[in-house]
């Protein structure tokens, strides 16, 4: 009984996260015709406001939001580029904020540049191993332990999310140091909409390390098969 107890709690941990993410930004996705402008226009106006001169505004594929800091650019889904919801135009805010922080060289920037390539590293690190540890155990002359490899492979799963949550001070700055304010102080949303925007922003904040959690499964459904 307690072993099965152990499960769910640690698939709530897992699913949890990304489920509440998920939910937050489908919730308060509904068109607002009240709002002045859809989500990549609030973008470009920021942009222009902040005198972020080598920022632009591009489309990317849905659900893949995101500032390239490597190409300044700030990409937002359909749904947010053309989107007049509070969902959009929290997602932009926060992607501008993220945009404002590295433009302007600001020390918080400096936690992405610094442990999102271990991130990179470390997905990397586990797809290897989930398609190469037979071949790995056959050079090594060691013997195959699906346990074993349930194991290495985990904790590089895990590894993923302790670099998401070191970048998370980040992700939180440009929803609430950033994002907020802008909305708030700029009047470009109703404030009786200030706590669903603020729910949003977390969700923001959350994203990456929801998704990282939730890959964690991948070890579990990998072994299953």
């Amino acid at each position: 009984m307690l072993w099965i107890i152990g499960i769910v709690i640690a698939l709530l941990l897992l699913v949890g996260p990304s489920a509440w993410v998920k939910y937050t930004l489908k919730r308060y996705s509904t068109e607002r015709s009240d709002l002045p402008g859809t989500g990549g226009e609030l973008a470009t106006h920021l942009v222009k406001r902040f005198e972020l001169y080598e920022v632009k505004v591009e489309a990317t594929q849905e659900g893949h939001d995101h500032f390239d800091f490597a190409q300044h650019v700030v990409r937002l889904s359909p749904s947010v580029l053309n989107g007049r919801s509070l969902t959009a135009v929290a997602v932009a805010a926060h992607e501008i904020g993220h945009a404002i922080a590295h433009e302007k060289k600001q020390k918080i920037s400096h936690l992405s540049t610094r442990y999102l390539p271990l991130a990179h590293m470390a997905r990397r690190i586990t797809a290897g191993l989930l398609l190469g540890w037979p071949a790995i155990t056959l050079l090594l002359h060691l013997p195959y332990a699906v346990p074993l490899h349930a194991l290495v492979v985990g904790l590089s799963g895990l590894l993923a999310v302790l670099v998401q949550v070191a970048i998370l001070p980040e992700e939180w700055d440009a929803s609430f140091n950033k994002a907020l304010p802008i909305l708030a102080e700029g009047n470009y949303i109703p404030q009786e909409d200030l706590p669903k925007v603020k729910k949003i922003l977390t969700a923001c904040a959350m994203t990456y390390v929801a998704a990282a959690l939730i890959k964690v499964l991948f070890v579990w459904r990998w072994f299953k098969r």
